[in-house]
């Protein structure tokens, strides 16, 4: 499995996650799994 596609697989369980009622304290888990995700997007651009 690439990292890319490692990337997108913790995008969506952070999504997911994020749409459950669970209390997360300081962080937003639909905000990491969306910078998770940009992240996997941009990652053929980052590592050249």
């Amino acid at each position: 499995m690439s990292v890319q596609a490692f990337l997108y697989v913790i995008a969506v369980i952070l999504l997911v996650l994020a749409a459950l009622p669970i209390p997360s304290r300081g962080f937003s888990l639909a905000l990491l799994g969306a910078a998770c995700a940009l992240l996997a997007y941009a990652w053929p651009v980052i590592t050249g």
